[in-house]
Parts: C-alpha cells; sequence; structure tokens
C-alpha cells in the first residue's frame, strides 16, 4: 500500500463532492429557465443530485466488475445515512418527522430494501432485476410529482429561495449552467474512477474484502452530501428536510443506483453470502426500526440518536473484526443478530405502541 492509495482516495471523494454540488446547481437553473417549478426540481435534480457519487460509485464499480464494492457502497450508505448522518443530526438537535414520513416514504423505504433483499436472495442481480428496481424510482418520482402539484403549500419559494431559482436569469445564464452540468458529470466519473481504484487498492493492501471496504469507506465518503445537507438543515432549524433528505436518499439508492448498476454492468452482479447474511438484514432491521422510533411522539429525540450512534459504532466494529480473522467477531455478530435486534425491536414496537394509545386518549 503506497501513498497514493490515499491520494486516490481523497482526491475521489473531494471530486464526487464537489461534482454532486456543481451538477444541482447547474442543473437545477437550468431545469427553472425552462419553465419547471422550484418544488419539482427540488424533488427530482436535487434529491438525485444528493446521490450523485453513490450512483457514480457503484455503476463504476459494476462497469470493472467490482460486484461487491457496488452492493457494499448502496447497503453500507443505506446503514450509515440512518444510524450515523440521523444520530450525529439528531445529537445536534431533536428532530422533526412529517406525517406523509410515516405515513408513505418510511414504508416505500422499508419496501424497497425487502424488495432489494428478495431479488439479491439468489446470489446475483440480473439486469432484469436491475430494470425492476430503476420502475420503482421512475414510479416514486412520478408519484411525487403528482403529489407536489396538488399540494405544493410554500415549499416553492423555499426550494426557489435555496438554490437561486428565484433570480432573474442572466445573459447566456443557460450556457453557464449546461457548463456546470457538463463539469459536474466529468468530476463525477473522475473522481468515481479515482475512487473505486484507490479503495480496490486498499482492500487488497489490507487483505480484507471490497465488500467490507465499501460498506464503510467508501459508503460513509460518498454519503457525505446527505451528511452536509443534514447537519446544516438541522442547524437552521430545517429539522424535517434533514429526516426526509435521509429516507428519500435511502429509497434512491436502492431503486435508482442499484437498479442503474445492475442494467450497466456487463454481468449479473454477485452478491456476497456475508452481504445476505449479515449486511442486508442489518439494513432492513434498521429501515424498519425507523418507523416506531418516527411515530412516537413524531420526533427523533437526543438519546434515540446516540443509540442509533451507538449501533453503528457496534455494526462498523463488528465490521473489522470480522474482516481480519478475530473469533470474537462471531459472537459478537450471533448477539447482534439474535439478541441486540430482537430485544431493541420489542421495545421500541412498545414506545410506539404508548404512543399511539396516548394520541387516542387512553391511559398508557
Amino acid at each position: 500500500m503506497t501513498l497514493m492509495t490515499f491520494v486516490y482516495l481523497i482526491a475521489g471523494l473531494v471530486l464526487l463532492v464537489a461534482g454532486a454540488e456543481v451538477l444541482v446547481r447547474g442543473a437545477a437553473k437550468l431545469a427553472a429557465q425552462f419553465g419547471i417549478p422550484p418544488l419539482i426540481i427540488g424533488l427530482t435534480v436535487v434529491a438525485f443530485g444528493t446521490s450523485a457519487p453513490e450512483t457514480a460509485v457503484s455503476v463504476q464499480a459494476a462497469l470493472d466488475g467490482s460486484g461487491d464494492l457496488a452492493i457494499g457502497n448502496v447497503v453500507g450508505s443505506n446503514i450509515a445515512n440512518v444510524l450515523l448522518i440521523l444520530g450525529l443530526t439528531a445529537l445536534i438537535a431533536p428532530l422533526i418527522v412529517s406525517r406523509q414520513l410515516i405515513r408513505l416514504d418510511v414504508p416505500i423505504m422499508i419496501g424497497a430494501s425487502l424488495l432489494t433483499f428478495g431479488l439479491a436472495w439468489d446470489g446475483s442481480l440480473s439486469r432484469l432485476d436491475g430494470a425492476l428496481l430503476f420502475a420503482g424510482i421512475l414510479a416514486y418520482t412520478a408519484f411525487l410529482i403528482y403529489n407536489a402539484r396538488k399540494d405544493k403549500g410554500g415549499e416553492d419559494d423555499e426550494f426557489a429561495k435555496e438554490f437561486g431559482l428565484d433570480e432573474a436569469p442572466k445573459p447566456y445564464a443557460w450556457a453557464i449552467n449546461l457548463g456546470l452540468v457538463i463539469a459536474g458529470l466529468v468530476l463525477l466519473v473522475v473522481g468515481s474512477n479515482f475512487l473505486v481504484e484507490g479503495a480496490v487498492t486498499l482492500a487488497r493492501a489490507l487483505g480484507i474484502s471490497e465488500l467490507v471496504i465499501g460498506l464503510t469507506v467508501v459508503a460513509v465518503g460518498t454519503s457525505l452530501p446527505e451528511l452536509a445537507t443534514s447537519i446544516l438543515a438541522a442547524i437552521k432549524g430545517e429539522r424535517d428536510i434533514a429526516v426526509g433528505n435521509i429516507v428519500g436518499s435511502n429509497i434512491f439508492n436502492l431503486l435508482c443506483v442499484l437498479g442503474l448498476a445492475s442494467l450497466v454492468s456487463p454481468a449479473a452482479i454477485s452478491v456476497s453470502p456475508n452481504a445476505l447474511a449479515f449486511d442486508f438484514p442489518v439494513m432492513i432491521a434498521v429501515a424498519v426500526a425507523c418507523l416506531p422510533i418516527f411515530f412516537a411522539g413524531y420526533r427523533i429525540n437526543r438519546w434515540e440518536g446516540l443509540l442509533f450512534l451507538a449501533y453503528y459504532v457496534a455494526y462498523t466494529l463488528y465490521l473489522i473484526l470480522s474482516s481480519t480473522g478475530r473469533p470474537f467477531a462471531d459472537v459478537m455478530g450471533e448477539a447482534m443478530l439474535g439478541y441486540v435486534l430482537p430485544l431493541t425491536a420489542v421495545t421500541l414496537v412498545v414506545i410506539a405502541a404508548r404512543a399511539w394509545r396516548k394520541q387516542r386518549g387512553e391511559p398508557v
């Protein structure tokens, strides 16, 4: 392992984050010039843009035949988004959860997680699987646009102000914005190449699998836009945006990122037995855990954020121990799947039941 490995990793992450930001800004303003409402831009261009790093890395990994890296990036990002990013953000300020998230988006996130797990159960994701997943994101986006057109409230103004869409366009603005879109795409492609090459080299040098590198280093790195967006939203008091950003990103990662990666891959993407036995169940458990936590008071409290962070530390520690062949890893994995997660699930169900009875005015 050389210094260049770390140079590739850091350069890849910087280029990915910069590329996503440039792409979102350029594409949002370009879309506004064609008369697309700001809220629709927020639900499509901005949502797609914040997950652009995951898309670029997983597609590049699939093209290079590094299926474990593509899978690990998406599964690891979804786990990190909830446990790490929502955990950190909730510690800054308790987060508000909208009713639409609980009634619609979180169930869709759980459904997308189960669907992906079901498609991967045979040990691979084929082009047909990818087409099914990608069809899901098209349907989900169309539904969001339909709902937004029916009831947009004041969100149009919020998106317009956030991305400068209410400013009068300057001469030749379309050319400048088109240039930003192209520059953003170039940065994403170059950054994903650097990150994938650095991650594969690091995995080989340390003697650990590409799956583990994808679940940890690459997953956290490509989730940096979501981290920045959620923390800034919490600091600015936009605490409902912080949660919606994460749930939307997780849905997009599963349906669009894995869907595209499976469609462009020269062969079916192989899914590791370890991922099927442990990482996918953890991802599903994390998605399901959101429902009772969000429902209990429609907020994420600081202690729940701390619980999320503790689980992420335990999960990462297990991956590290498992990759180095430590015997304690097996015991830890069995304890998490057999005792800790079920016990937490029961606790969360009790909390949600108490919250539901309280809302109905029944004694708790």
